[in-house]
């Protein structure tokens, strides 16, 4: 999930009027009288969220629960299994817990740098046969933003060979600091060369042997602490053919302190070497006589994950589907809190979403069939990098040629009612018209991403539909409170991102101010009834990056 809601202030600013698409249908939005079910949310966010469910990783007792709970809840309101009559779809993964992970050291430099596993950096692969990894004596090369986009006429590794060296690469885009939307990687707006997963794809490409990103908390969108607790503990990677054999042998990331302290070691400047990145022509900096070392020991478990699939199938038109998506993960055990606490029971993160689901799911009941089929899609392996739903994507149960779109939900807010949403991908789709309709209905508005240089449009599972073509919505609530406005909404989100976003401490609290979640709900429910109940088939913007790929899926040409 994203880390934090953006500061309301930016977001005023930034605001703008929906840009003109096609008017929805005014087929009924929903009927009279039927809403999503607080009492629901309530009971399901505690429940999933609690320590019994010990965090809902993948491959765990927590995950057996949750699915079990799930298939319940939908069988219990007269849903279909989604899948050839099973609940279930079945997502292949490995389970890579690193142990006696040694010092990620580098020598040959002025002095010797060394970073310890955990609070300085954090280190493992993708490669699921491998039981060891070691890297040794390995080159050390800084390839800027690690970015290599023909289209732009952009190459950090131009004339470069890392077969078998370290990479050190920064996080987001080169003009990530910019102010406007405008510029080589859309200025502020982060592109996919900006996400970490894509760095490491590109290193994997280019041969490295090991990749490592420096962590700066302003483009990276998070602090040391987010870092620490998502990449120790057992991770889950996406199972292959070839093992990943292709992938660099070892990935991670290096505080920036550390990362600082390597470079003098070479005579270098960190800052400057940053800021010499950010130009067009850069070109990569060997570390020289600088060598890299890490190893570790890896326990490797096959198992399959499973996304859960249930239908309400639809009255006239069954062969249409409209999607709801959320991740039913989290992260399982993780780094202990002070108090000895290492469940991260992700309450908000996401068993909002996944209570949310179920919630639709009995109001849509309620209300009655509508005309096409509505999918509820609970998804795996979101905390891991969208593996639940990027299986989905690459082999869905309902073909993509018939789904209409969907919504996703990732995180409600949990800070009370805002006079505002935030759209994730604001003026990318047609869909942004379905929530503006949606919106007058409670006198609210749609607003910008103040923050488009953090990426969230690459980090929820709506992304891994999206590049299949099919259009998504997704949104978050506001910081402009009714109660205490922007300051408390700002305040609100800086606590959750600090003390509680992928940490222990966010567990259900019976304190919550449910009003935002609510209403948000609702937005949810009248976006999809509209959709499930039109005939329309909303398309992305001319001009779209995802525009052309669903004009070929609905064509065949």
């Amino acid at each position: 999930m994203r880390s934090s809601i953006a500061a309301v202030a930016a977001v005023l600013a930034l605001s703008s009027p929906l840009v003109a698409q096609a008017a929805p249908t005014k087929a009924a939005a929903a009927k009279k009288g039927v809403e999503p079910s607080l009492d629901t949310m309530k009971r399901l966010v505690k429940e999933l969220s609690s320590d019994a469910f010990e965090g809902r990783a993948p491959g765990t007792s927590g995950e057996e629960k949750t699915l079990a709970l799930l298939a319940a809840e939908f069988g219990k309101l007269g849903l279909k299994p989604g899948n050839k009559g099973s609940w279930f779809q079945d997502v292949p993964l490995v389970e890579i817990n690193a142990k006696n992970v040694s010092h990620l050291s580098f020598s040959g430099g002025k002095a010797a740098v060394t970073a310890a596993y955990g609070p300085e950096m954090v280190v493992g692969t993708y490669r699921t046969t491998q039981p060891h990894i070691e890297v040794k004596n390995s080159p050390v090369v800084f390839v800027g933003y690690g970015i290599n986009a023909p289209e732009k006429g952009w190459n950090d590794y131009a004339g470069l060979d890392v077969k078998g060296k370290t990479v050190i690469i920064l996080v987001n885009d080169p003009d990530y600091e910019t102010q406007g939307l405008t510029g080589p990687f859309n200025g502020r707006a982060m592109t996919y060369y900006g996400r970490w997963t894509y760095k490491f794809e590109e290193a994997a490409r280019q041969g490295a042997a090991a990749a490592i990103i420096v962590h700066d908390t302003v483009p990276a969108a998070y602090g040391w602490n987010v870092v620490q607790s998502s990449w120790t503990g057992a991770q889950h990677v996406a199972d292959s053919a070839n093992g990943n054999a292709d992938q660099a042998q070892a990935i991670g990331w290096i505080q920036k302190d550390k990362a600082a302290a390597l470079f003098a070691s070479a005579g270098l400047d960190l800052d400057q070497q940053m800021a010499a990145a950010k130009r067009k022509g850069f070109k990569a900096v060997p570390l020289t006589g600088v060598v890299a070392s890490v190893s570790f020991d890896n326990d490797l478990r096959k198992h399959s994950s499973k996304n859960v699939v249930a239908l309400l199938p639809g009255k006239t038109r069954p062969d249409e589907y409209v999607l709801y998506s959320a991740h039913w993960d989290h992260l399982g055990h993780c780094q202990a809190a002070p108090d000895g606490d290492d469940i991260c029971n992700g309450a908000v993160d996401n068993a909002t979403g996944t209570a949310a689901l179920v919630a639709l799911a009995e109001a849509n009941v309620k209300a009655g069939p509508t005309d096409r089929s509505q999918v509820f899609l609970a998804v795996t392996g979101e905390e891991s990098g969208l593996l639940g739903s990027a299986y989905y994507g690459a082999h869905p149960v309902f073909p993509f040629r018939q789904t209409v779109g969907g919504v996703n939900m990732d995180a409600l807010s949990v800070a009370g009612l805002a006079k505002n949403v935030v759209v994730i991908g604001k003026g990318k789709s047609q869909l942004d018209a379905y929530l503006d309709r949606a919106l007058a209905g409670q006198g609210r508005v749609a607003t910008l991403e103040p923050t488009p240089e953090k990426g969230f449009y690459y980090r929820s599972d709506h992304f891994s539909f999206a590049k299949h073509g099919l259009p998504m919505l997704y949104f978050e609530g506001g910081e402009d409170l009714v109660k205490g406005g922007t300051a408390a909404g700002m305040a609100a989100a800086e606590d959750y991102t600090k003390n509680r976003y992928h940490g222990p401490k966010d567990e259900y609290d019976p304190n919550w101010d449910w009003s935002g979640v609510l209403a948000d709900l609702k937005l949810y429910y009248t976006v999809g009834r509209d959709l499930a109940t039109s005939a329309d088939w909303p398309n992305w913007v001319e001009g779209d990056e995802f525009r052309a790929i669903r004009d070929k899926d609905r064509t065949g040409q």
